[in-house]
């Protein structure tokens, strides 16, 4: 079984559900059709109905593993127009609700955040920093700022860990707050890097995705009060989201989150980190802020990475990669695959 990325390299279910069924469900290779999934629904989390599981998806967008970034028709997964035809990095797009795309693109050993209108158009440059997260009401972005860790590329700091931070911009007049990852001096020495941002409904908290800081260990969600913290890995206004449930709660760890319209968050559990790694369980939950479980969406594939996880605003539509396939699911119902070859993906 292979193991977990080194880098990108980190109870009992409801109703039926246990550890066994999870683990059983997950084969070591990928399988056709979509995994095997048993749903079940509290109370908070109705089963939807047939009509809205025939539904049609929202207007997505997506980045190929070329490159490009395109519009995807949401009911066949084709690509329907090319935005930008290469150079654009993973992981992470985000739409705002007037239209406009933002994304990360790669210039020698720098990133730069670009923008451009959904329908297609002139780019436009935003600031240096990659993974983009527009607020839901348009007027700010989350992005982080940080060295790439690549041969040729790493940064000769004395502070290294001084050079990440999570940007906070205000769209309309440039101006950006920059959270570090801890105050100078602590950290041990070892990066945090972020991995994937998402804004709360309230347009003030953001959950960071935290990748893993040495081998496979380190991996973390932590929920930053924009208005309060002065860092992104710890202190005022930082709280980490715990793993709770089975299997190997200890050991195992929340990959990547995203808030949801009602506030719960929509995580990829993945199981387990150190080392060496021992991929036996990746559970696609939607969870509290106090990391309980409110609902299972999926049992994913063990021996692939699950990621570029989004929820729409409206009509409960999930999203994420298992690999380089799309699945999309609507009120946590069963996911489906609708199309491969991407290494990001959002709703448009």
């Amino acid at each position: 079984m292979p193991a977990a990325p080194s880098r990108s390299a980190a109870a009992v279910l409801l109703g039926v559900v246990t550890a066994a069924v999870a683990l059983s469900a997950c084969g070591t290779s990928k399988p056709s059709p979509a995994p095997t999934v048993t749903v079940t629904h509290s109370a908070s989390s109705p089963a939807p109905s047939a009509n809205a599981a025939a539904a049609a998806p929202p207007a997505m967008v997506g980045v190929t593993k070329a490159g490009a970034l395109v519009t995807l028709n949401p009911a066949t997964g084709t690509v329907t127009r090319t935005l930008v035809p290469a150079h654009v990095l993973g992981d992470e797009v985000s739409v705002s609700g007037p239209g406009m795309v933002y994304f990360a693109v790669k210039h020698g050993c720098s990133d730069e955040i670009e923008a451009i209108p959904v329908a297609g158009g002139t780019v436009i440059d935003i600031a240096p920093g990659i993974l983009p997260a527009v607020s839901p009401d348009g007027t700010k972005l989350a992005y982080t700022d940080e060295p790439r860790l690549t041969p040729g590329c790493l940064a000769n700091a004395s502070n290294f860990v001084s050079l990440f931070h999570l940007d906070i911009r205000t769209l309309s007049s440039g101006s950006t707050i920059k959270l570090p990852m801890l105050p100078a001096g602590q950290g041990g020495g070892l990066p945090y890097p972020i991995s994937h941002l998402s804004w709360a409904a309230d347009n003030d908290h953001v959950a960071v995705s935290i990748s893993a800081s040495q081998d496979n260990e380190g991996w973390n969600l932590n929920i930053v009060d924009t208005s309060q913290a002065q860092y992104y890995l710890s202190g005022a206004g930082v709280t980490s989201v715990p793993v709770t449930g089975s299997p190997s709660q200890q050991q195992s760890y929340l990959r990547e989150g995203v808030y949801m319209p009602n506030g719960n968050l929509f995580v990829s559990r993945a199981c387990c980190a150190g080392e060496p790694a021992r991929n036996t369980s990746r559970l696609m939950w939607e969870v509290s802020t106090a990391g309980t479980l409110v609902h299972q969406v999926a049992v994913g594939y063990v021996n692939l990475d699950h990621t570029s996880l989004d929820v729409s605003s409206a009509g409960g539509w999930l999203l994420y990669l298992a690999g380089d396939s799309l699945y999309v699911s609507q009120g946590g119902a069963t996911p489906r695959e609708l199309t491969t070859g991407l290494t990001a993906a959002a709703w448009g």
